[in-house]
């Protein structure tokens, strides 16, 4: 078994590309925030919070594409059918345009029921309907994305994948400031900066791979891509990821819209704590990533002392970033928030309820390490499982317990639904332990 020091170079080696890929999402989302929280007005924070948190919803509802292709397209790499590989990729992307297509061809009935749902605040709704009608056009190029960064990782290579998400948020930023302070277009600017930006970051994704590719395509390609049961396949291998990503977004969606009925200030300053739960969050998975890869790998290898190994360096590394990420919130929170917003009932609003953002780097590391422990392990059924229980039987039920203490109840049902995560996790990662499961499990897969 490799050394202590020879697997924390590992899994730094994994981690830290997925880390500044990853971070680059919430440091749009703030970078987003900061912008429309210095304009004068909540309305139009409020109403990116709502349009954003529909279309998350439905595009992150997609991310199986990106876990279906890289599963698909490891093995084929592990077996040296790179023609496979290929052919994955573009299977993969031709599911991805049909359902593109299928997104704006409904957009009217999917926005209509999305916004039904939420109810936002009758003055925020045509804004947030905007910003959503022009961001629903980005479809063909997030989900074509989706597949490209999923066959990378398949090849092992996270450097592309980092330079496309770090480049797309980039020069969404860029345009934030065009289209918003330049051009005054407020909530409909944000949009159209990222629905730019997505296409620009797909284009530097299909030029990634048209040069990666190991080989020109053939016309048997274009032929193989006719063979309906692979993409049965491709839809089969992460139904339970799939499920489970829905009740995740169910569950921000939910805040967000809980947060809405309490008035636009609040909706507002919990819509500028979560861009900062959303950065520790993704800063924190980079050593999900490295589990997953390591933890994998030392199953596959059926090699259980390494495998606790990687689980134990992983936890300490993500348990350390928690600690790092909490006291920085502790300490640097009043900054922080001035950062954020200039309007005083908002800044006033997120000093009550720092404390939530304080603790929930620590309540929630637990469960980011467990799932990519259970995604390299390929027991995606137990995610799917603790992810229904916690948000139907803690977070909503303490939720509805808590009404009449406003917003503190709402964050209180939020972080006690992190915290049911990690421990319902803990205690399947303890019991395939205790029965001997991680091995046998290996051996297949059981998505």
């Amino acid at each position: 078994m490799a050394s202590r020091r020879q697997l924390d170079h590992k899994i730094w080696g994994i981690a830290w590309p997925a880390i500044l890929s990853n971070i680059s999402v919430p440091l749009l989302g703030l970078v987003d925030a900061a912008i429309l929280g210095h304009l004068g007005s909540t309305h139009y924070l409020g109403a990116v919070a709502i349009g954003s948190a529909l279309l998350s919803f439905l595009y992150w509802g997609f991310s199986f594409l990106r876990m279906g292709t890289t599963g698909l397209v490891a093995k084929a790499v592990g077996a040296g059918e790179l023609d496979r590989a290929v052919l994955v990729l573009a299977q993969s992307g031709v599911l991805a345009l049909v359902l593109a297509v299928a997104v704006i061809a409904l957009h009217p009935l999917w926005l209509q029921l999305g916004f039904l749902l939420m109810a936002p605040q009758a003055e925020l709704l045509p804004l947030a309907n905007s910003y959503a009608t022009i961001r629903i056009f980005s479809a063909p190029a997030v989900l074509v994305t989706y597949t490209i960064v999923g066959w990378f990782i398949g090849r092992q290579n996270t450097r592309w994948p980092m330079l496309i998400m770090v480049s797309t948020n980039a020069a969404n930023i860029a345009l934030d400031f065009l289209f918003i302070i330049g051009l005054g277009l407020n909530s409909d600017g944000a949009a159209l900066a990222t629905l730019v930006a997505e296409y620009l970051g797909c284009s530097l994704a299909l030029y990634a791979a048209w040069h990666s590719l190991p080989q020109a395509p053939g016309r048997d390609l274009y032929r193989r891509l006719l063979s309906l049961p692979a993409y049965r396949d491709l839809l089969r291998s992460n139904r339970h990821l799939f499920l489970r990503t829905v009740t995740l977004l169910f569950s921000f969606a939910f805040f967000t819209a809980m947060g809405d009925k309490l008035g636009a200030d609040t909706l507002a300053a919990n819509t500028l704590m979560m861009q900062l739960v959303f950065l520790a969050a993704f800063g924190m998975d980079g050593f999900a990533f490295a589990a997953e890869g390591l933890a994998g790998t030392a199953l596959g290898a059926r090699d259980l002392e390494k495998f606790g190994a990687v689980v134990r360096r992983c936890s300490f590394w993500c348990g350390l970033s928690a600690g790092v990420l909490s006291l920085l919130f502790l300490l640097g929170h009043i900054p922080l928030f001035a950062l954020l917003t200039s309007i005083p009932e908002v800044n006033a609003i997120m000093l009550q309820h720092r404390a939530w953002l304080i603790a929930l780097p620590l309540v929630a590391a637990p469960s980011y390490l467990l799932d990519g422990v259970f995604i390299g392990s390929a027991e995606t059924r137990y995610m799917m499982t603790t992810m229904l229980f916690s948000t139907l039987c803690i977070y909503l039920p303490v939720w509805y317990l808590t009404r009449g203490w406003g917003n503190h109840g709402l964050w209180l049902a939020f972080t006690a639904f992190n915290a049911a995560r990690g421990i319902t996790l803990y205690h399947y990662f303890q019991r395939l332990g205790r029965s001997g499961g991680w091995l046998p499990a290996s051996g297949g897969n059981t998505q």
